[in-house]
């Protein structure tokens, strides 16, 4: 790892915000909770070498909600991508101490299946529950760090939900 955090680069991602037919919102709580405590978050994911933007949304979707492609209508994708810094106590003990944070981009999916065909207990399960609930309470359950980019989230596609 570098000394320098300007030396590291942003980790290429894609997060999905999967809203019901109801306007509610999918969060998951992180397996491995944060130091803060609770750690809810919206399925997102590292985007894979040769793969697009909107496959690996669809995959991660997949990985970490079970959630078939079939089963989802793009509604809309972030119009810039958005980023994130680790804090300082993370720097260095996850991805490898590669990267400073993330740089994703981000879709609105609809959801067009039931509760029933949502399964966390995944290959590459990341949730120990999840639940469905109003976007504007979005940046109050994820972890600190990453408020700001679930605000901005919540504020460009609060009118498509």
């Amino acid at each position: 790892m570098t000394d320098n955090l300007d030396d590291l680069p942003y980790r290429p991602c894609a997060g999905i915000m999967l809203a019901n037919t109801e306007g509610k919102v999918f969060v998951g709580q992180r397996i491995d909770k944060a130091p803060e405590g609770d750690a809810w978050q919206m399925p997102q994911g590292g985007i894979d070498d040769g793969e697009d933007v909107e496959q690996a949304a669809l995959r991660e979707l997949g990985e970490e909600t079970g959630v078939a492609p079939h089963l989802v209508d793009i509604i809309a994708r972030s119009r810039e991508e958005h980023f994130y810094d680790l804090p300082d106590d993370l720097l260095g003990k996850i991805w490898k101490g590669k990267y400073r944070g993330q740089r994703q981009y981000w879709f609105l999916m609809r959801f067009k299946g039931t509760d029933a065909d949502i399964n966390i207990e995944t290959e590459h399960a990341e949730f120990s529950r999840w639940q469905w609930i109003a976007p504007d309470r979005l940046p109050h359950l994820i972890v600190p760090f990453k408020k700001r980019l679930y605000e901005n989230i919540v504020a460009e596609f609060e009118a498509l939900i």
